[in-house]
């Protein structure tokens, strides 16, 4: 006969793993608004923008706006390459060091 499984802390542990997925999202949309300068608008401004934005059924729009975005995170990614190919040596893997600087200066 099979062990028994425990179902109850399997479900904690997917409890677990979804609410850190949700933090990291919520942490990541932080990180946009940020880099993108939006942090300048207000808090009834931004979510007005973003109500529209989700109420827009216009494809033309939205394929435009997926656009305009491509173009952000690649001139984002440029700017920030060259930083780990000099150090590749002394740091092989540094999968978050091209947010974190883009983070930082998107509000300045």
């Amino acid at each position: 006969m099979r062990k028994p499984r425990d179902f109850d802390a399997e479900l904690k542990e997917l409890e677990d793993k979804a609410r850190e997925l949700k933090n990291r999202k919520v942490q990541q949309l932080g990180e946009l608004v940020i880099a993108t300068g939006a942090d300048q608008l207000s808090t009834d401004e931004l979510a007005g923008a973003l109500v529209a934005i989700a109420e827009t059924k216009d494809t033309s729009n939205r394929e435009a706006w997926a656009k305009r975005g491509v173009m952000f995170f690649d001139s984002r990614s440029r700017r920030a390459a060259p930083t780990p190919e000099r150090n590749r040596r002394s740091a092989p893997a540094q999968p978050g060091s091209a947010q974190s600087p883009a983070s930082g200066t998107g509000s300045q």
